[in-house]
């Protein structure tokens, strides 16, 4: 095996904008679901409120996932991904305008939240689309051997742009207002539009372009369910994230259980995003190819407890090292993820195997959110979290025995079955 580089990835051009790209369309995004978290809970004051956001984006999201992973791999990445932040700009804009003194003026609450549900749920379609065209793109971009490293840029970059739009989302509401916010939301979302473009059209690799959908999605999925060392990670991950997020009723824990206001709540999104800065920014020097399988593993059950640890403490700057520390081991579990995917994944499916991964994982974020705000509401916010904790501990006992394949999984070989390819 080659020395390892850990800038490989950057060395390339369209890579670098490429990154640029995703920090802004990630930051404007993560500075948007923060700033509506906060806004809608101020008005309802309901933590059942908190969750019905994440389900009206799992909605769209999840029953979009497959068909946009056949559309993916039927059309061109660069020109798709365009089309997909020019319609999340409309919806960023429609939340900034329903934000504005004018409409919260003149409209009732009942209006303006309806109204924000609804672009909420415009925007879980396009969620169905942005993750495969974003996996299949960097497989465009960079060659194979440098898959796993461009993995952990990729990822990085993305959880760098979600800590940022968490931090200053969480100060802006305090500075400059909701509605202000929301518009600088609007313009970092513009901003990456035209980075795309800076990027060359990318060839079709999908051999079998016409192919009846039905067919087509029945050979993703079977894919999927028959590699058992994807399937272990997807739904190692999926479980994690659905009961083991505490990101959709934080704004709960902010203002009611550590009274720490709009700055606290920042900090508190932040500190889990930038757990996971680190961690990954460590791995493109340590890479995570030797004993894959133990290491998701260990770093899925230190975020298990990690995030029980959270839900018992009531002292803000213990809570912050805590969720700081989930951070830290979701970074891991992340980049093994996605190192995994794009290592086994042919280049003909990936638009359908990244869609898969997000009915697993990504749609998970949503639902996570609407069970943490339904389990809030009926059992209080700190036996949800201690419960959604525990859960997580229980799925990685249970995958580690009964799935050796993952367990034992090591991808040195596949790293330099690509490496002699290129």
């Amino acid at each position: 095996m080659a020395k390892n580089d850990p800038y490989a990835a950057l060395r390339i051009k369209e890579f670098n904008i490429f990154l640029l790209l995703r920090l802004f369309l990630v930051f404007g995004w993560s500075m948007q679901f923060i700033v509506i978290e906060w806004q809608v809970y101020s008005i309802t004051k309901d933590p059942l409120s908190l969750g019905i956001i994440g389900l009206m984006e799992i909605i769209p999201a999840f029953t979009m996932a497959l068909f946009a992973g056949h559309i993916v791999d039927q059309k061109e990445k660069r020109n798709l991904l365009a089309i997909c932040i020019a319609a999340f700009s409309l919806i960023s804009l429609g939340l900034f305008l329903l934000t504005t003194d004018e409409v919260v003026g003149n409209w009732s609450t009942k209006s303006i939240l309806y109204s924000i549900y609804a672009l909420v749920f415009f925007g879980g379609f396009l969620r169905a689309f942005f993750g495969p065209i974003i996996f299949s793109l960097v497989a465009l971009i960079v060659p194979k051997k440098t898959y796993p490293n461009a993995a952990t840029w990729s990822t990085s970059t993305w959880k760098t742009a979600a800590v940022l739009g968490a931090l200053f989302g969480g100060f802006f509401i305090s500075w400059i207002g909701v509605d202000n916010t929301l518009c600088i939301v609007f313009v970092m979302v513009v901003v990456s539009f035209f980075l795309n473009f800076l990027i060359k059209k990318k060839p079709i690799l999908n051999k079998k372009i016409g192919e009846p959908v039905i067919q087509s999605l029945k050979v993703g999925i079977r894919f999927v369910f028959q590699n058992k060392a994807i399937l272990g990670a997807l739904t190692l991950d999926m479980i994690a994230v659905l009961f083991g997020g505490t990101v959709a009723i934080l704004a709960i824990f902010a203002q009611d259980v550590l009274e720490v206001g709009s700055e606290g709540f920042g900090i508190l999104n932040a500190s889990i995003s930038l757990g996971s800065i680190v961690t990954m920014f460590a791995t493109t020097y340590i890479p995570i190819s030797r004993n894959t399988g133990r290491k998701l593993l260990i770093s899925i059950f230190i975020f298990g407890v990690s995030i029980i640890g959270f839900g018992l403490s009531s002292v803000f700057w213990i809570s912050v090292l805590l969720l700081f520390i989930s951070g830290a081991a979701d970074g891991i579990s992340m980049i093994i993820r996605q190192t995994i995917l794009q290592l086994k994944t042919p280049d003909d499916m990936r638009g359908r195997v990244s869609s898969v991964n997000s009915m697993f994982v990504g749609s998970s974020n949503e639902l996570g959110a609407f069970e943490s705000g339904l389990a809030a509401k009926l059992i209080g916010p700190v036996a949800a979290v201690v419960f959604g904790g525990t859960m997580t501990l229980i799925t990685v006992f249970a995958i580690g025995v009964k799935n050796p394949v993952l367990r034992d999984l090591d991808l040195r070989a596949d790293i330099e079955a690509h490496e002699d390819e290129d």
